[in-house]
């Protein structure tokens, strides 16, 4: 895949992660492509759906598995916008996702090279590419933007007036 098709899918996971935030969720969001085309798409919802396995790559995940009929993903592309956790890596791997294109790291609970390289132990019978930083900027504001409003501080993003 080119740059510029992982930039188009970057943005369509970022308005499922706008999605997430507008429902009240942490703003992340996913899609599944299979040659260029999304064939699943995926926000954060464990707290509408009172379900924690409700993250946005597991419900992507299972939404390009009933969408071409099959639970293995086989030659798909999982994009994210936020470093997956280990219980989506390990949903990455039963799927057989070929490749996994995040946009920013996320240092607490990201288990691709955060806190621990998840896709790369010994016990998984599946492994996969990984692309980082593709429209990281972006990724990491729209979570750093949530969780300021969230805790009553003001925006400092830079360009932006802090009174308004």
């Amino acid at each position: 895949m080119t740059a510029d098709v992982h930039d188009v899918l970057m943005a369509a996971a970022l308005e499922e992660a706008r999605r997430a935030r507008d429902a009240g969720e942490v703003p992340i969001g996913a899609v599944v492509a299979i040659g260029g085309r999304i064939v699943g798409r995926g926000f954060n919802q464990p707290i509408g759906a009172s379900d924690p396995t409700a993250h946005a790559e597991i419900v992507a995940i299972r939404d390009a598995a009933r969408a071409i009929g099959n639970y293995r993903l086989t030659g798909a592309t999982l994009y994210v916008t936020i470093e997956p956790c280990l219980m989506c890596v390990g949903a990455m791997v039963h799927a057989r996702i070929a490749t996994l294109v995040y946009g920013a790291a996320e240092p607490k609970s990201g288990a691709i090279s955060s806190t621990v390289r998840g896709g790369e132990l010994p016990g998984h019978n599946h492994r996969f590419e990984i692309v980082s930083g593709v429209g990281e900027a972006d990724c990491r504001e729209m979570m750093q933007v949530f969780f300021r409003e969230r805790r009553g501080q003001p925006d400092v993003t830079p360009g932006r007036n802090e009174v308004e």
